[in-house]
């Protein structure tokens, strides 16, 4: 017989006549029962699902099957920082789909008291295979714990927390076993960037910690995603919106400084990409398709087209664009400043793409069929 389907045989060899997964009691010096230690959630039992089970030292999860651990053999181990946020939790999806064994740094009273948005991923991420390693990004000794277990990592923290990420970096340093880390970016690229303040400020703090990066001698790679459609296609990159106006679209300036959308799944599946590649060590990946780079009147008419309507196009002038941030307060004259950056400046395309510096992803991974922009507005017509 052979590899995988001897494979198979050892592990129901081990189960059904060893008995390797019930002849023991738990130690609770050793180890802890999952289901005891967080009864919120609601496990699959065998008569839901037929699945195979693996005990870690902390608790125990779910692998499909063999087959999946056969796909795993040879992938890098990804842990995922802030895997249960906006844009963490497509990259733990993109992870657990390439067949990369997936682990989630995640606090112990998020996992024993989530909210119900919470736990629902994280049922979702445990029967896919997920692994959650309880820590804080704020505990020295849970993150180099973390951190020994994987090959690479990936910080989803939120904008309040990217200055936080030194304490990830020195964890990495002294861990040694990191042959790459993709720091907390998902935007526009920082160090092309001309941003007025407050973004100007944020966009500073993420430049000082990619020096830090570098010059810790830590293997990385900047994703640049530039706008993720989920927020600025689903509202026409209106900031008040939460589907794409039928009526009348607010446009800064003249209109046609181009930005760039790409669907939070499409950047997820680039990064997962990258993090095996040569080509993008040391470097960033600008997720920049051709089909994408679009400006805001063309957008408009693009949607008027799908929608069937007329919409009143009201031009506001940079000068009172930047009037308007001065006056907002916060968190909205950061949004503001963003979009200033972005739809009048061109922060996202006024720039070619140095082969020093970077690659761009749908030029070195053609075989990933991004969405277009004229199949995300689809969606809402």
């Amino acid at each position: 017989m052979e590899y995988p389907d001897n494979m198979e045989m050892v592990f129901i060899y081990s189960a059904f006549v060893k008995g390797d997964q019930t002849y023991f009691d738990i130690n609770s010096s050793n180890g802890v029962e999952g289901t005891e230690l967080y009864p919120r959630i609601k496990y699959t039992t065998v008569n839901e699902h037929i699945s195979l089970q693996i005990t870690l030292d902390y608790f125990t999860i779910r692998l499909p099957s063999p087959a999946r651990i056969v796909k795993m053999a040879g992938k890098s181990k990804i842990l995922i920082i802030g895997g249960t946020g906006y844009m963490g939790k497509f990259i733990v999806e993109a992870s657990i789909s390439a067949g990369h064994p997936t682990f989630l740094l995640v606090r112990e009273s998020t996992l024993s008291n989530p909210t119900p948005h919470k736990s629902d991923l994280i049922q979702t991420f445990t029967n896919s295979g997920a692994t959650f390693i309880p820590g804080d990004l704020y505990d020295h000794e849970s993150l180099v714990k973390a951190i020994k277990q994987v090959d690479v990592v990936i910080s989803t923290v939120g904008s309040t927390q990217v200055n936080d990420q030194h304490m990830l970096l020195a964890a990495m340093k002294e861990t040694s076993n990191v042959k790459r880390f993709f720091p907390s970016e998902f935007g526009s690229d920082v160090d092309r960037g001309h941003p007025v303040e407050p973004a100007k400020s944020i966009f500073g703090e993420k430049v000082q910690f990619r020096r830090l990066v570098e010059a810790s001698g830590v293997p990385y790679t900047y994703v640049v995603s530039n706008c993720f459609a989920g927020l600025f296609v689903r509202a026409l990159a209106q900031l008040d919106a939460t589907a794409p106006p039928r009526d009348k679209v607010v446009i800064l300036a003249d209109g046609n400084t181009k930005a760039v959308f790409n669907t939070e799944e499409d950047i997820a599946a680039y990064t997962i990409k990258a993090v095996d590649d040569p080509r993008t060590l040391n470097k960033v990946l600008y997720i920049r398709p051709p089909a994408n780079s679009i400006s805001m009147n063309d957008l408009t008419t693009l949607w008027e087209s799908k929608c069937g309507e007329k919409i009143e196009r009201i031009y506001v002038p940079e000068e009172q664009v930047l009037k308007d941030i001065q006056e907002a307060s916060t968190p909205l004259n950061v949004r503001m400043a963003i979009r200033h950056s972005v739809f009048v400046k061109g922060d996202q395309t006024n720039f070619e793409i140095e082969p020093s510096v970077g690659v761009e992803a749908s030029e070195i991974y053609p075989d990933v069929k991004y969405a277009t922009v004229d199949e995300m507005l689809d969606q809402y017509v």
